[in-house]
């Protein structure tokens, strides 16, 4: 009874893992080369950065190219916002 239950739990979690992101608290660095780095392992591919209301935006893409703004505090480097660009 416990095979068969670790073996739906395993495909249940397949989707989470493949569409790995940051996440808000994260902190991935205040500067575009450590920024880029921390990003990109957390599966989101920095296009650019530009400066938003105090914050640092990055622009990035998911595994699946859908594109997301990540917002990073300058002075923290931590992730404060993530959303999709629609």
């Amino acid at each position: 009874m416990t095979r068969p239950f670790l073996a739906s739990l395993a495909l249940i979690a397949v989707p989470f893992a493949a569409s790995a992101m940051p996440s808000v608290g994260d902190v991935v660095g205040t500067n575009p080369t450590d920024a880029t780095a921390a990003l990109a392992a957390a599966g989101c591919a920095v296009r650019e950065f530009e400066a938003e209301g105090g914050m640092i935006e990055a622009k990035c893409t998911d595994e699946a190219q859908k594109l997301w703004e990540v917002y990073i505090d300058p002075k923290t480097g931590a992730v404060t916002n993530i959303k999709d660009d629609d």
